[in-house]
């Protein structure tokens, strides 16, 4: 008896040989279509691709292993590089994640990592929110979704737009306090040690709040957030790590700050302009960019009265 089959009877068996014959792929690198393909995917890997009528690599195979595809497409599993699995699943604004216990959004993540999948999202990058047990779950086959790269919570300044306190709200928070998605921490030393505490708790790369958002209360879409020490602190862990920090930064300011000192990604940048995208571009620092977030936040009213009208200056 296989006693690991015991202790976890979710994980996947064997995955089989299979033979995709007659297919069209998309070829997103060289911006094509293969029309008449043959591919075999074994444990779950491709191993061939044949690009031209073939007999032979279906020889050694079952009837019910080999797959016509005539008239269908096969495309590369889609990669969605900024996710937030845990904002806010099954609620109808996004002010209600502040109130949201982590469990009850940890039992709901399942159906959102399954509905990515099943539109074809194989890979996703989380910015902030996403733990380990969840991408371990995914790992170990114990729920179905795609492959997770996380930053486990992001690190934002007090009254920056990982601080989710209004500005009523006189209850002061410690070092390293959990806010929603992020952790507040203020001072080198807290960056240092917080942005260690990351990593070590299953972090494959560090995110950073740079500047002003339109869900956090308290802060301006113009505001630059952490000092030049603090983020020097923060990008110095990551490269002893071997990873990067990526920076939540709209405005020009914000995105020179940040790659000035070594921060490699710049999530959304709004309002970039040419000089800072020319300089992006020579210090090989990537953008990933949401707009597309920006613009259905608006269609579907999910966003405060103060939010949306953040929402309008930052787009």
């Amino acid at each position: 008896m296989d006693i690991s089959r015991v202790i976890k009877p979710w994980k996947l068996n064997p995955r089989r040989t299979l033979v995709f014959v007659n297919a069209t792929i998309v070829d997103p690198t060289e911006g094509k279509l293969i029309q008449n393909a043959t591919v075999r995917i074994s444990e779950g890997k491709i191993t061939q691709i044949i690009t031209a009528s073939s007999t032979t690599a279906t020889d050694d195979l079952p009837e019910e292993s080999v797959i016509d595809l005539s008239g269908k497409y096969l495309c590369p599993g889609l990669i969605d590089c900024h996710v937030h699995i845990s904002v806010v699943p099954g609620e109808a604004n996004l002010q209600a994640y502040k109130d949201m216990s982590e469990r009850v959004s940890l039992l709901r993540q399942p159906y959102v990592l399954k509905s990515m999948l099943d539109r074809g999202f194989t890979s996703i990058r989380d910015c902030g929110g996403a733990s380990l047990a969840i991408k371990e779950a995914v790992e170990d086959g114990v729920i179905p979704g795609p492959r997770l790269f996380i930053a486990g919570h992001a690190l934002s300044q007090t009254g920056g737009h990982g601080d989710l306190r209004g500005s009523h709200d006189t209850q002061l928070c410690c070092g390293g306090s959990i806010s929603g998605i992020s952790r507040i921490v203020d001072s080198p030393a807290e960056c240092y040690k917080y942005a260690r505490e990351e990593l070590r708790q299953g972090a494959d790369f560090i995110k950073i709040m740079g500047g002003g958002g339109i869900a956090s209360p308290t802060d301006r879409i113009e505001h630059v957030q952490f000092s030049d020490e603090e983020i020097k602190a923060i990008v110095t862990v990551a490269r002893n790590a071997g990873t990067y920090v990526t920076s939540h930064s709209y405005t020009p300011q914000a995105i020179q700050q940040a790659i000035k000192l070594g921060v490699r990604g710049i999530e959304h940048g709004n309002l970039i302009d040419l000089e800072t995208a020319e300089t992006m571009a020579e210090m090989d620092v990537f953008l990933t960019p949401t707009l597309i977030t920006h613009v259905m936040s608006k269609q579907m009213n999910f966003l405060s009265v103060d939010g949306a009208a953040k929402n309008e200056e930052g787009s």
